[in-house]
């Protein structure tokens, strides 16, 4: 019976270590599951933030044909934008860490979990299995001994009723006999129980020696070894988890390494030089105004600031009438007396006069330029800006010219060999049907050639290669003439083309156009015109050769190295110099052929184009 009550506690025991080891193998599960839910918020929280720093760095991109794109050429801004196509590959390493997350631990994690249910189903279907035989068992054997013991108890009692019997003389023989063989059947029946009783524990000892010696420790230890797989494999999770982030650190740092390569790229000097290229008009400041004494009898002429426009419109509205234009309208006439106000004619038909003819001064054309300018869009030939400004617009205009020539060269090359291909197979098509075609690609061909000779042209009257024969009367016309304080002021306005030092036009310009317009084909006008341009130009300083110059075009001269000359006006902004070797002997020189010297207290005698 002691026995039998440490079999059953044993029992008892081993059902509760089951039920210990399936809160912990179903607790380990649960674990690992949870694990798996932080790595797939972590990937989820690395797609969302790479998705993020995409948007950033595509709402900053510069747009295209917008202020933006424009200010690409300063190294601040190009390295801004190294910054945000490195911080787009940043973004994409973000990428790639969610991205293995999710395909080295989410999705192996989630395969294994599966698995390892599995496994942990099993093993606890075996041990249950096994407890549920040794319980048979158990049983079966505590029936076997219930019984050979019932049957022991009635071998005895058939065994003393015998005995009774055989005692009683009141009792036949046949019943005495009958005793006898009950007891004796008994016997029988208690020695066959006795053996089953002795089988079935012998089994029973066996199984359960079986049972807690090989099939239960067999089931702890593989339970012990999934619960020992599943902690490894966590770890191993957990290191991937930080190797992912450890292979994309090198390309992070690469990133991060650009973005500081691009910061010690800005140059603020370049930056600088860049929007003094940007902006460069080419003029030159202002002169000294001249001091006017005052005399008995005469009058102070009233002059107007060249750097501030509008004084002049302040001027004219308090002084209308004649009085306005006095000193602007009439800077070449000889004659004090005469006055605009003698000619009562409008305006407009000295306008249309004006539109009529070919006037003499080049510096008119200007004026006109200048009215075409406010009454519609801009030159073709960008006069109406400031020469650098001109310059660069002309060679961006050639540039566009070209690659649109370039277009069509390639487009034309493309049929002639579709005709090819058509007179070779006429199957394939008609070839006279590409002739028209191709006509009409040489046609622009040939009219945007043409163009692009218009537009070097005029580059090469800004950058000064080829003088035209207009240039010497522009440069005269923009000379400054100590003796007329008058004509300082108109020569001041054609030379600048009528534009303000910013390369803008003002409304009070475009009036003046009109006035100077309306008195261009009166006689005293031209006369004065050809009487201006004899006049000798003063000294401004002298240079002297760096290099020999042959002077073979027109208003050139030649210079050997080393020689002396005077210069009577200084480079514009068209890399020419205008020098004088004697008073019969002057003409233009590049600039960067000679060293010049100018005389500080001359300065202010100079005109500014």
């Amino acid at each position: 019976m002691e026995s039998g009550r440490a079999t059953l506690l044993k029992e008892q025991q081993l059902k509760d270590q089951f039920d210990n080891l399936e809160k912990h193998t179903q607790s380990g599960i649960e674990f690992v599951e949870r694990y798996s839910k932080f790595v797939k918020e972590r990937s989820d929280i690395e797609i969302s933030y790479a998705k993020q720093i995409r948007n950033l760095s595509k709402k900053y991109q510069p747009k295209k044909n917008s202020r933006e794109e424009e200010e690409n050429k300063y190294t601040s801004c190009r390295a801004f934008l190294s910054t945000l196509n490195e911080l787009n590959d940043y973004a994409g390493q973000h990428e790639v860490i969610a991205e293995n997350l999710t395909s080295q631990i989410i999705t192996e994690l989630s395969r294994y979990l599966t698995e390892l249910k599995a496994e942990r189903k099993s093993h606890f279907h075996d041990g249950r299995k096994a407890q549920q035989q040794i319980e048979s068992l158990w049983k079966q054997l505590e029936s076997s001994k219930r019984r050979f013991e019932r049957d022991c108890k009635e071998a005895d009692r058939a065994q003393q009723y015998f005995e009774r019997m055989d005692a009683d003389i009141n009792v036949t023989k046949a019943d005495v006999e009958k005793a006898r063989q009950q007891a004796q059947m008994r016997h029988q029946i208690a020695a066959d129980s006795k053996t089953e009783y002795s089988n079935y524990l012998t089994k029973f000892n066996q199984e359960q020696n079986e049972h807690y010696y090989t099939l239960i420790p067999n089931i702890f230890q593989k339970l012990q070894e999934m619960e020992e797989r599943r902690i490894e494999r966590v770890g191993v999770s957990m290191k991937t988890y930080a190797e992912v982030d450890r292979e994309v650190l090198p390309i992070v740092g690469k990133c991060l390494d650009g973005m500081t390569k691009a910061a010690e790229s800005i140059e603020p000097k370049t930056d600088s030089k860049q929007v003094v290229e940007s902006y460069k008009s080419g003029f030159e400041p202002p002169g000294d105004v001249e001091f006017e004494d005052y005399g008995p009898g005469q009058t102070m002429k009233r002059t107007v600031s060249e750097t501030s426009l509008s004084n002049s419109r302040g001027e004219a509205k308090e002084r209308p009438g004649g009085g306005k234009s006095k000193g602007k309208l009439w800077p070449f006439i000889k004659n004090k007396n005469k006055s605009p106000k003698q000619n009562k004619e409008p305006l407009s038909n000295r306008f249309n006069e004006f539109m009529a003819s070919k006037p003499k001064m080049t510096c008119l054309r200007s004026l006109r330029r200048g009215l075409s300018l406010k009454l519609g869009s801009g030159p073709e030939d960008f006069s109406h800006l400031p020469p650098e400004q001109r310059r660069k617009k002309l060679q961006a205009k050639i540039d566009d010219i070209n690659k649109d020539i370039q277009k069509e060269m390639d487009q034309k090359d493309a049929l002639t060999k579709m005709k090819g291909v058509y007179e070779k197979n006429p199957q394939m098509g008609d070839p006279a049907s590409v002739d028209p075609r191709l006509v009409e690609m040489a046609m622009n061909i040939e009219k945007l050639q043409s163009e692009v000779h218009k537009f070097e042209g005029w580059l090469a009257e800004v950058e000064g290669r080829l003088p035209s024969r207009s240039d010497t009367p522009r440069r005269q016309s923009g000379l400054y003439e100590s003796q007329n304080s008058n004509s300082t002021m108109v020569d001041n306005n054609c030379a600048q083309d009528r534009e303000s030092p910013d390369g803008s036009y003002t409304e009070e310009q475009s009036s003046e156009t009109q006035v100077k317009v309306a008195i261009a084909n009166t006689p005293e006008f031209d006369d004065e015109f050809d009487d201006g341009d004899e006049e000798t130009l003063p000294t401004i300083g002298t240079c002297k050769a760096v290099y020999s110059f042959e002077g073979h075009n027109e208003g050139t001269i030649s210079v050997t190295e080393g020689e002396l000359l005077f210069v009577i006006e200084q480079d514009k902004g068209d890399g020419w110099t205008r020098v004088r070797r004697n008073e019969e002997e002057e003409g233009y020189v590049p600039t960067s052929y000679v060293e010049v010297f100018l005389e500080t207290n001359t300065k202010g005698a100079m005109t500014y184009i």
